[in-house]
């Protein structure tokens, strides 16, 4: 491990925004589910971005929505240090970074406390043996879905056609309902999003992919009651 990495390491299990829980822990009696706005001290909502990476989605809507809770959700905890990091010199109270497997989310979060979600650029898996790790396979939703209001709604922003489409696939043929989808959200000058910053917040890995020309698609979704 680099030092630069193994000192971010170590200041996260300082940093007062940084939540490391183990998996022991997270599945067993976790504090903060049902409780997270004890932990932020207001009633706003909560909003999480999974695979947060340096946590630019997350910081940069906390800056935008002060009236809301924004909590980056990643295994890499010397990525979302910077983010961490970034928050507390901003003076920034509404944005929290979670160090965990997303696959154990529903522990860490109770039945409709989630306002929002957003998946940001995931690792698309494409070989079918990696199905089960596809942040928007069937199982990860089902998680989603007890955790999110019943009005609560979905973001995926993704470089990867692949994963778009199977998405939206997905969510046609399970009965969500998709609110909006775009296939190239900036190379269409007349698209005018309805979700506010969508095309102003740019995490490094959207910045990385359009230089090399990838198209970056966007689904906004809700998620039907089980």
């Amino acid at each position: 491990m680099g030092k630069n990495k193994a000192a971010r390491f170590r200041e996260n299990t300082i940093l007062r925004n940084v939540i490391q829980p183990t998996r022991e822990e997270a599945i067993s009696d976790f504090p903060h589910k049902g409780k997270w706005n004890a932990f932020f001290g207001n009633d706003n909502p909560i909003v999480l971005e999974l695979g947060c990476g340096k946590g630019e989605y997350s910081v940069g809507l906390a800056k935008a929505f002060p009236d809301k809770n924004f909590i980056g959700v990643d295994i890499k905890g010397a990525r979302f240090w910077f983010g961490a990091k970034e928050a507390i010199e901003g003076g920034l109270h509404n944005v929290a970074f979670l160090r965990t497997q997303i696959e154990l989310i529903d522990h860490l979060f109770a039945a409709n406390e989630v306002s929002e979600i957003w998946i940001t650029f995931p690792d698309p898996q494409i070989k079918y043996r990696r199905t089960k790790h596809r942040l928007t396979n069937p199982e990860f939703l089902a998680k989603y879905s007890q955790i999110l209001k019943k009005d609560g709604v979905m973001h995926l922003k993704t470089d990867s056609e692949y994963l778009h489409g199977y998405t939206l696939g997905l969510l046609q043929g399970l009965g969500h309902e998709i609110l909006t989808a775009h296939h190239d959200i900036y190379g269409a000058a007349e698209y005018q999003p309805d979700t506010p910053l969508l095309k102003d917040i740019r995490t490094y890995y959207e910045e990385l992919f359009s230089s090399k020309g990838k198209t970056i698609t966007y689904i906004k979704f809700k998620l039907k009651n089980e």
